[in-house]
């Protein structure tokens, strides 16, 4: 996962996974959870996705939820 935050306070964040881990692993699915953690939306591929919102204040909680879901 990479994230980052513009300069007017908007989050963007990637989230890439391998081809042998996709079928258990969603970028998808992670990507969404992060992006509601930055108030925004997101989707992509099961090997790669993207999300954007307007929090990127919430960037460490967004990275955070990532982990919990990968935890679980």
């Amino acid at each position: 996962a990479l994230a980052t935050k513009s300069e007017e306070g908007k989050a963007a964040i990637v989230i890439g996974v391998t081809a042998d881990l996709a079928d258990k692993i969603s970028a998808v699915d992670l990507v969404q959870v992060a992006s509601q953690a930055l108030g925004g939306k997101g989707g992509g591929r099961p090997e790669m996705a993207q999300a954007g919102g307007p929090d990127g204040d919430k960037l460490a909680e967004a990275m955070e939820s990532i982990e919990t879901a990968l935890a679980s």
